[in-house]
């Protein structure tokens, strides 16, 4: 597809910025402050865990329905979409389309009491700004637009996804790029996460997640002494592989998650589970990490297994150990001349705000590592506590960041139809 230079961009976005339509859809925004509150605190107040997320799916497909948004789906695995249909394009056209996403779930497990509160212009909640205020200014956009009677040269696509956080492993985006039809038509997609008015993740932290499990006969302390024991070996492992170097660039990063494992303080315990998180901006990393992970656990293993052979203790069998994946995502960038960037860009410049690019784990890493022109960025506002009971949000200068949605949006729609 085409680029964009900057003045054209620019020129762009000056443009639309100029239309009737776009100035009822800012007007709709301006209105609304309550209304877009009153959603964000309705749908904190649904749990939304991970594999759990089908009743804010249902609420997000009811206010898509009240929106005026045409098909309305959720589909097998509870991301639910909501379509701004193209102007002159016939329903069953398999042209292009923009897509605009917000995750439904939480960190928070279905037990965890959603204490809410309202304060002003101050939501307090688990999941209060991640992402109620996406999922909010996914809605706000979408009445917007109708308010204003717009019509896309190409359709928009709002899509509420399911599995972002944790080892949800961006689940949803793996399905609709991999499972649906409207994966291979996603033109470019702008992902709304969190608050923030002038930042945006364009570079994709990649992440690779392990779980370790080292087996072993057990026994008692005493009687079975000798025989190997698998919380010493996983000590010995995570003890050798936190010991792996590092780059200072491309940035990478390890961490050891949990530890587990054992029934008593006089028990040899029978098996010992670990989990690991390796990030970095870089494949050749991430592949380097786990390489020194396998590394240090068959070493730890075969020389517990050693020790306890020379000692006369292996009648009872020796150690096993596994490692499994439990999270892959990949490492990718949105290049400097994307038109995806040139467009944000210039509606920064428009709006007279500082682009901050950042580097971060998001939704849009799927969508960056097929190729496809994405980001992520605030929905406006201010928040802090991420992942915490007490996570907050605050609606100040929600408006300003939810207008740079709307232009960006709407340069990618029209960039879409000339390419």
């Amino acid at each position: 597809m085409a680029l964009l230079s900057h003045s054209s961009a620019f020129s762009r976005v000056t443009a639309l910025a100029a239309r009737r339509p776009v100035h009822s859809a800012f007007a709709w925004l301006h209105g609304n402050p309550q209304k877009i509150m009153d959603w964000q605190r309705q749908l904190v107040c649904i749990p939304a865990p991970l594999h759990g997320e089908q009743a804010r799916a249902e609420w997000l497909g009811r206010r898509f329905s009240e929106a005026g948004l045409s098909s309305i789906e959720i589909d097998a695995i509870s991301n639910v979409y909501g379509i701004l249909p193209a102007r002159s394009l016939p329903p069953e056209s398999t042209g292009p389309v923009i897509l605009l996403s917000a995750h439904l779930d939480t960190v928070f497990p279905r037990e965890t009491p959603l204490q809410v509160t309202l304060e002003g212009d101050r939501l307090t909640a688990p999941g209060a700004c991640d992402n109620g205020a996406g999922l909010a200014g996914l809605l706000a956009i979408a009445h917007a637009l109708v308010h204003a009677q717009f019509e896309p040269p190409v359709p928009l696509v709002f899509l509420g996804n399911v599995g972002e956080e944790g080892e949800g492993d961006l689940r949803g985006m793996r399905y609709l790029y991999a499972q649906t039809a409207l994966g291979g038509r996603v033109a470019a997609h702008i992902v709304l996460d969190g608050a923030g008015a002038d930042g945006a993740v364009t570079q994709a932290v990649g992440s690779w997640r392990f779980q370790i499990s080292i087996t072993g006969p057990g026994g008692h302390s005493f009687t079975d002494a000798g025989t190997p024991n698998p919380i010493a070996a996983m000590a010995s492992a995570l003890a050798a592989l936190a010991e792996t170097p590092l780059p200072g660039e491309p940035r990478t990063t390890l961490n050891l998650g949990t530890v587990r494992g054992g029934t008593s303080v006089n028990s040899i315990p029978e098996s010992a589970q670990a989990s690991v998180d390796f990030r970095s901006t870089s494949a050749e990393q991430l592949l380097h990490l786990e390489v020194a992970l396998h590394r240090a656990v068959e070493d730890a293993v075969e020389r517990c297994n050693t020790q306890a052979r020379d000692a006369g203790s292996t009648s009872k069998g020796p150690l096993l150990f596994s490692i499994t994946r439990i999270g892959d995502r990949p490492a990718a960038g949105l290049a400097d001349d994307s038109p995806l960037l040139e467009a944000l860009r210039a509606v920064d410049r428009h709006l007279g705000l500082r682009t901050d690019l950042r580097l971060g784990s998001t939704d849009a890493n799927l969508p960056l590592s097929l190729g496809i022109p994405a980001l992520s960025m605030g929905a406006g506002g201010e928040g802090g506590g991420a992942h915490t009971l007490s996570e907050w949000y605050s609606a100040k200068d929600r408006e300003l960041g939810l207008r740079r949605v709307l232009l960006l949006a709407l340069a990618m729609l029209e960039w879409a139809a000339e390419a």
